[in-house]
């Protein structure tokens, strides 16, 4: 039987074998030839498990208390995105063609019976990194948009893995006059600065906020997008921001267990914190804009070259050995790694 990678019951990342199936009515197969974890998000859960004993009502839009608890370890895929080859089709099925490449989510598995409106056809210069990135671009659009980026601003983007990366491309596109980005890591900060960026800080060695205040004439950065979900970011993101600037956080912050000052800058400036969630309904520019258009631009845009994302899959591991490799690369050893692919 194959294997798929999932959060064991022991709290690791495990192979462990599953059923493969035939495609039903509406349904394609599809052989997976790369895939990719999403770190920050998976981490979360990996670490903590938050909805193990709450869950989110989507009616009231607030956390209620589960009557018992749902752990996600032993039962939950490990993995984001996909990208591979159909290899059979069907009753019913119209868009798609056996040898068609397409991406989808999913977690790492050899293969994924899907229905058609779950995939997205892959064009023929498309690379598989571009596919793997339609998730963090899409998340990193709700970022750039909730934080109202424009031409000619000043933006910073406080950590650099995916979300971060795509993010601060992203700025460079919609026209942002200065893009500084902020991240400890420094093959981050230099994937970053190799894909546009026009100056890269050390958060564990630099004072961002003042440096980017001689940077920009004392004026500040008008936006900062947060992806990181760390609160230092935060604070630092804050102090770096302009009189009135916005912050974007869109990094999904845990519990608070360290001291943070918000009554100097934040205070003093009058700026703007936004949460920001791509996939969160209605969306702020609603009715105009939903999840479903943020992620049909996502993919026109990257099926349309427009982003690199070549040296964000770093490293590429093969999927035999994607257990260990994501306890290294995710869990202990974050500094080795960007965004991690899995080749099948």
């Amino acid at each position: 039987m194959p294997k798929e990678l999932i959060l064991g019951e022991n709290g690791k990342a495990v192979l462990r074998e599953y059923a493969d199936r035939d495609p039903g009515a509406g349904e394609v197969k599809i052989r997976t030839l790369f895939g990719a974890p999403k770190h920050g998000t998976e981490l979360t859960t990996y670490q903590y498990d938050p909805h193990a004993e709450s869950y989110y009502d989507e009616e009231a839009h607030i956390f209620k208390k589960r009557k018992t608890r749902e752990s996600a370890y032993g039962r939950s895929g490990l993995g984001n995105m996909f990208a591979g080859e159909i290899v059979e089709t069907g009753a019913g099925v119209s868009a798609f063609s056996v040898g068609e490449r397409v991406a989808g989510y999913g977690s790492l598995k050899p293969t994924h019976v899907k229905k058609e409106k779950e995939i997205f056809k892959m064009t023929e210069h498309m690379t598989w990194q571009e596919a793997v990135c339609f998730d963090p671009l899409q998340f990193a659009m709700g970022g750039l948009r909730d934080g109202h980026v424009r031409i000619g601003d000043k933006v910073l983007v406080s950590g650099l893995g995916a979300i971060g990366l795509m993010a601060a491309q992203g700025a460079k596109r919609a026209g942002a006059s200065l893009v500084a980005v902020s991240d400890p890591i420094k093959k981050r900060r230099g994937a970053a600065l190799a894909n546009g960026a026009d100056v890269a800080y050390d958060p564990l060695a630099d004072d961002v906020g003042l440096l980017l205040r001689d940077k920009t004439g004392n004026t500040g950065c008008d936006v900062v997008i947060e992806t990181s979900g760390n609160y230092r970011a935060i604070e630092q993101g804050i102090r770096a921001l302009a009189y009135g600037g916005s912050l974007a956080c869109v990094g999904w912050l845990k519990e608070c267990h360290v001291p943070i000052h918000l009554g100097y800058e934040g205070h003093f400036n009058q700026t703007k914190i936004i949460f920001s969630r791509a996939c969160s309904e209605p969306n702020n520019d609603y009715p105009r804009w939903n999840f479903a258009r943020i992620m049909d631009e996502a993919w026109a845009m990257l099926t349309g070259g427009l982003f690199t994302c070549g040296n964000i899959l770093e490293p590429v591991v093969p999927f035999e050995r994607s257990d260990e490799a994501y306890i290294h690369y995710i869990v202990e050893h974050p500094e080795e790694s960007i965004k991690m692919g899995v080749a099948f």
